[in-house]
């Protein structure tokens, strides 16, 4: 059974383990094939790439706008120097900053919060800032249990515009860098109510249309229900089938290479990711 995970966060996004932490714990863990996976950025690609020489797929999570779907998209197999990718990257970085100032505006004006100086300072040095680094900073001030609930009570009521790629954009750049782009959590990532087989095979069609090449079916929020409904349809459609823990450290309360909520091992040879190893 060769094991395998293709979709980890490091703290280059929104995880709380460094490249070099998580490439130890992935070593520890036995895990043959895994991906590295950071929201908006391939930062930590490169550092990766210099730990594995085998069993390492360059990855990355972009924040879509499908039409009216709200998506994320994992690109695999990307060249991490692509200049079109680069600029999508750069693109996205000022849609980042410009959400943490309406985020950090909205925590003063509602909230009567603000942060300290050295706060800021360390928000405005990292290289990707999501909702989860503002809610960490909150429990740290005892305003909240855990950073789930956080950003329940805090930050889910600002509206921040739509501060997302375009999902054709995210997809035709994915492509261009000589990756494959799959669909991540499609019924619903963390949090998320998860679709019923009606609400989505519309939204698949759509995203088909975009130029989805595959599901993430096997995913660790997912029953063995909901994986065997998506792998149904990644046949019917003939789409990549992919599987990843959404690891985030300590962010998020999921180990690595689970790859479904009863935490059944997965064989590679179950997936179907068209990507050079």
């Amino acid at each position: 059974m060769i094991k395998v995970d293709l979709h980890i966060h490091s703290n280059c996004s929104d995880g709380s383990d460094s490249v070099e932490e998580l490439a130890e714990k992935i070593k520890n863990a036995h895990i043959d094939i895994f991906a590295l996976t950071d929201h908006d950025t391939v930062d930590g690609c490169k550092i990766m790439g210099e730990k594995f020489k085998a069993g390492f797929i360059k990855g990355v999570e972009l924040t879509c706008l499908a039409g009216d779907i709200k998506c994320h998209i994992l690109g695999y197999g990307i060249d991490d120097e692509n200049e079109g990718l680069k600029e999508l990257i750069k693109k996205g970085k000022i849609l980042r900053r410009q959400k943490l100032e309406t985020r950090i505006k909205y925590l003063k004006d509602v909230w009567n919060f603000e942060f300290t100086k050295e706060e800021l300072d360390w928000l405005y040095s990292r290289k990707s800032v999501v909702k989860t680094h503002l809610a960490n900073i909150l429990v740290k001030r005892g305003l909240a249990e855990n950073n789930i609930a956080a950003m329940e009570k805090y930050l889910n009521g600002c509206k921040t515009g739509n501060t997302r790629f375009s999902g054709e954009e995210a997809i035709k750049t994915i492509h261009d860098a000589g990756g494959v782009a799959v669909w991540a959590h499609p019924l619903g990532g963390e949090g998320e109510r998860h679709l019923g087989r009606e609400e989505f095979i519309p939204k698949l069609e759509k995203m088909l249309k975009y130029g989805i090449q595959g599901l993430e079916c096997y995913y660790s929020r997912y029953n063995q229900e909901e994986i065997r409904f998506l792998v149904e349809c990644a046949t019917k459609y003939d789409l990549n089938v992919t599987g990843g823990s959404d690891y985030h450290g300590t962010n998020k309360d999921i180990p690595l290479a689970k790859l479904n909520v009863e935490g059944l091992p997965v064989s590679f040879e179950l997936l179907k990711l068209d990507v050079k190893l």
